[in-house]
């Protein structure tokens, strides 16, 4: 038995999320400490889908919104292994190199604030992470506007001088 599933991502627009695939049940306090070491008095939520011995949802975070929203996503998704991080005041950009220099952190699926539906294959055994779908498909090539819109998007936001 072999099913084809999509999962969206349940969360308002402005949110930010990181789903990635991990390996080990301390998955879930050494992204937690990185998290924390990265961005000093970040807010985030985070799920863990325990995929052996008592397959449980392990979470943590530092906002009980956003630990209630990875959980509740986090059963949709119901792939072993797979990880679930919602951030607010902060972009993934700001964390993504933690995440992944974390030991037992195997792939990083998509990390944006974009709406997006996560591609499942389901079998006898389980669930399982084919790919993500991360937004809209491109409308078209910028221009010189959307280029200018672009750089002072960058700037506005403090990524760039």
């Amino acid at each position: 038995m072999l099913e084809f599933k999509t999962v969206k991502i349940k969360k308002p627009d402005d949110l930010n999320f990181i789903l990635g695939q991990a390996h080990f049940i301390k998955t879930v306090e050494d992204i937690y400490e990185a998290l924390i070491a990265a961005v000093p008095n970040i807010k985030f939520g985070l799920a863990f889908c325990e995929s052996s011995g008592k397959c449980l949802i392990r979470c943590e975070g530092t906002d009980e919104e956003l630990k209630k929203l990875a959980i509740e996503n986090a059963q949709n998704l119901s792939a072993g292994h797979s990880f679930i991080i919602f951030l607010k005041e902060c972009y993934p950009i700001n964390v993504l190199n933690a995440i992944k220099n974390i030991q037992e952190v195997c792939s990083i699926y998509c990390a944006t604030a974009n709406p997006a539906e996560v591609i499942i294959a389901q079998t006898e055994q389980g669930r399982g992470i084919l790919g993500v779908v991360d937004g809209l498909k491109p409308k078209g090539v910028e221009r010189q506007e959307d280029i200018v819109w672009r750089k002072d998007l960058l700037r506005k936001i403090g990524y760039k001088l």
